[in-house]
């Protein structure tokens, strides 16, 4: 078994997609690999196969590597529920709410979980690709690290170290980042990759030599900005899609603790949809259909919501016809009242909700984690899909007596008398092209058009984006040094 680190300089310098580039590049040569995160924080999460809960980061990273995505895999995930605290999940079960003191106290017990999960990872693959969070160089989070350099020097393994250069400074990151790390620390990294690199290789090539004889490692690769990916992300909220003329205008309150907002991203990709993200103080303007993502803190985004003018601008985008369409926590704030009486997702209480469908929510102990299947009940022709549920509340009320979707087991979600409003507790139902077709076309998408039947099959792209990545390592990195460093030996054969 070999383990192998990568840490970045800064938060969102391109981990995650090195991590997956470099698993989906050793699955194609037949190499057992698997991910692995020691420590997440992120409110985009998935279910596992064992029924655990990780972040939606780490579960691409499995699909790189031809794996279901496990429990092992991330065994800590912390999920914000306010500026100073989170919900902790560990080895994909709910341990409880702690506030960041008492997280950065009990993180030397967090580290048993760690190394537990790395060993039994370790035991049923040959190579792990683990991936840092934020930078091993924040002076303040080093004591008790279980998420950088700690799991590094506990696991005895080696750490390659990437910067973006697109954020510009990066010798700067690169060997600021050295400097600030134990001697230890320093010795077990490798080597760089420079992340993100747009124009002549030939102006950037002195620099790299500067680096390597300032530093004594190797820059073992520069990777290229990669236009037009759209890839799963682990909390960004990415950006809009390309859109065409007669494209149906979708917006979405981004949310303060917006969860699982990877739902939206088959949208980005549709040619026939213009999606917007609305964030803070930003005026809400004229659509065709609102979208309410989940939230991880349902009765204080729904407050937030109610500060910044939604209930107001949906009353009337409805008054015009308009289509409001929600999952999850977004789903809860459709009925009438969300209530916490036990405080699970921040200070207990009742918070009355949109009032936009004839039900109620209430927080209960216990969180329901599944993979599902199902058709949906909007439009004519049953499409199917799969998703997964990840939610604490229960919901009742008179509204669920018309369901927006029949899952194998039980109905689910709600649409309204008029069919002006629909909610789901399915995250992932866009994925599958014929429920993405079905709701867009519910929402005024015209099926007469030739944008009409453009929806993305959004696993097939993820494959594609990843097989995307697998060719930057081919290309761009000194793959003999990587194979070497991971005991691999040589590569002989050019897999694509």
């Amino acid at each position: 078994m070999t383990t192998l680190m990568i840490q970045g300089t800064t938060s969102d310098a391109g981990k995650t997609t090195v991590v997956a580039a470099l698993c989906r590049w050793l699955a194609r040569q037949g190499v057992s690999v698997a991910p692995f995160k020691p420590q997440n924080m992120a409110l985009n999460s998935a279910v596992t196969a064992d029924g655990g809960e990780i972040g939606r980061s780490t579960a691409l990273q499995a699909l790189a590597c031809g794996l279901e995505p496990h429990s092992d895999m991330n065994p800590v995930l912390l999920k914000p529920q306010s500026d100073c605290g989170a919900q902790v999940i560990l080895r994909g079960k709910v341990h409880g709410n702690m506030d960041a003191l008492d997280y950065h106290a009990y993180k030397a017990e967090a580290m048993a979980s760690v190394m537990d999960a790395w060993r039994a990872l370790s035991a049923r693959y040959d190579v792990i690709i683990a991936e840092g969070a934020g930078s091993p160089a924040e002076i303040n989070l080093r004591t008790n690290d279980i998420a950088n350099m700690g799991f590094a020097e506990a696991a005895n393994c080696p750490v390659l170290l990437v910067g973006d250069i697109d954020k510009g400074g990066v010798f700067a990151q690169l060997v600021g980042t050295l400097a600030l790390v134990s001697d230890s620390e320093r010795a077990r990294t490798k080597g760089f990759i420079i992340n993100r690199f747009r124009g002549d290789i030939g102006l950037l090539e002195p620099g790299l030599d500067w680096l390597a004889e300032r530093t004594g490692k190797p820059v073992t690769g520069v990777l290229p900005y990669l236009h037009g990916l759209v890839i799963d992300a682990e909390d960004s909220v990415g950006t809009s899609g390309n859109s065409e003329a007669g494209a149906l205008n979708v917006i979405v309150p981004v949310l303060p603790r917006i969860s699982n907002h990877n739902d939206f991203d088959p949208l980005r990709l549709h040619p026939g949809v213009n999606l917007q993200f609305i964030g803070p103080d930003q005026p809400i303007p004229p659509a065709d259909l609102i979208l309410l993502p989940g939230s991880k803190s349902t009765r204080h985004d729904l407050q937030w919501l109610k500060a910044q003018g939604w209930p107001e601008a949906i009353q009337k985008h409805l008054r015009y016809g308009g289509k409001v369409f929600a999952i999850c926590g977004g789903f809860q704030m459709l009925g009438t009242e969300v209530e916490d009486p036990d405080g699970l997702e921040g200070e207990a209480g009742n918070t009355e909700g949109l009032g936009l469908l004839d039900m109620t929510t209430r927080m209960v102990d216990g969180k329901q984690l599944k993979n599902v299947t199902g058709t949906l009940t909007i439009g004519p022709d049953k499409a199917p899909f799969t998703g997964y549920e990840m939610h604490n509340g229960v919901t009742t009320g008179p509204a669920l007596s018309s369901p927006m979707a029949e899952l194998d087991d039980k109905p689910d979600g709600a649409i309204s008398e008029d069919g002006q409003v629909a909610g789901t507790y399915v995250h992932g139902i866009f994925d599958q092209p014929e429920a993405c077709t079905a709701i867009l076309h519910w929402a005024g998408l015209s099926a007469d058009t030739e944008l009409a039947g453009t929806a993305v099959n959004y696993q097939h792209h993820r494959q594609r984006q990843l097989d995307r990545l697998a060719d930057l390592v081919e290309d761009h990195l000194d793959t003999d040094w990587l194979r070497n460093l991971l005991g691999l030996g040589k590569q002989d054969t050019q897999y694509r």
